[in-house]
């Protein structure tokens, strides 16, 4: 039976390390997975999933107004995709969510998306927030604070290492724009501590 899972993480915690793993798995057994990443992350390249530690595989990039659940049906009459894999998909719209659990259920396939619950202004991004309506298994990924706590929470930082206390949701980046800490460092950082 296939299911919608939605696994989440602060920054550097290897969900798109994860994702790449579990895609080799699904090749290496002689299935095939499909892998999307929508195309407002271009860090590698508009198409290309990569990991922090250098991997990366081609992938099927889509626009926000993309119709998800189409382009796998589409795909899957050509040759039988077994399970879809999206990374970055705190960047999937409402809508594209209830497409992607069409896929689930009227398809059998399982999809998997990998990405972020939260911004750097601690609110949810709409991708996630309908993953974690209607996702079948919600899965947190950990990685940790300076001080060693679970981080769950993520600084966005200026050009001068600064911490920035607001501005849009979505200004794409790694490392050298976010870092991720515990909630009591985050408090710290924006000056909300006691």
């Amino acid at each position: 039976m296939a299911e919608l899972s939605f696994i989440y993480s602060s920054m550097n915690a290897g969900k798109t390390t994860e994702l790449l793993q579990f895609a080799h798995n699904y090749s290496e057994r002689g299935m095939n997975p499909f892998l999307m990443t929508p195309s407002i992350d271009n860090r590698a390249g508009v198409g290309v999933i990569e990991s922090r530690i250098g991997i990366q595989k081609k992938a099927f990039s889509f626009d926000k107004d993309d119709n998800l659940y189409e382009i796998v049906s589409r795909l899957n009459e050509a040759k039988k995709i077994d399970c879809v894999l999206i990374d970055e998909a705190q960047f999937l719209t409402a809508k594209q969510v209830w497409e992607i659990s069409d896929i689930v259920d009227f398809l059998d396939i399982r999809v998997q998306c990998y990405g972020l619950r939260t911004d750097a202004f601690s609110m949810t991004f709409e991708g996630s927030e309908r993953l974690l309506a209607l996702s079948d298994k919600i899965i947190e990924r950990e990685t940790i604070c300076h001080c060693g706590v679970n981080a769950i929470m993520v600084l966005k930082l200026n050009e001068k290492g600064e911490v920035v206390s607001a501005g849009k949701q979505i200004d794409i980046g790694g490392n050298d724009k976010y870092i991720s800490v515990c909630r009591k460092h985050y408090k710290k950082a924006m000056k909300m501590d006691r």
